[in-house]
């Protein structure tokens, strides 16, 4: 009868070790796991947060760049009313010769 009392504290411990392994083997691995969840997010995040800036960035720069065109034409159509002529003069010299436009 002592044998087998024995044998099976034995088993139980053994079990209990087992059971004790395998929960930390799990735990270690979901922490893991967690980790490289929180990771990903995080990139995702810092991916999100400069194509934003990059949105923002191109956003100015179109604005800019109609106000521009805007106020170029603006200014074109006060030539046109004001009906300023301007006469522009370019020479060109290429060695020997001299061209007037």
């Amino acid at each position: 009868m002592g044998s087998d009392v024995d044998l099976l504290e034995e088993v139980v411990g053994a079990v209990i070790i087992i059971v004790v392994v395998v929960v930390a083997v799990v735990v270690v691995v979901v922490v893991a796991v967690v980790a490289e969840v929180v990771v990903a997010v995080v990139v995702v995040v810092v991916v999100v947060e400069v194509v934003v800036v990059v949105a923002a960035v191109v956003v100015v720069v179109v604005v800019v760049v109609v106000e521009v065109v805007l106020e170029a034409a603006a200014a074109a159509v006060v030539v046109e009313e004001e009906a300023v002529a301007v006469i522009v003069v370019v020479k060109v010299e290429v060695g020997f010769y001299k061209v007037d436009y």
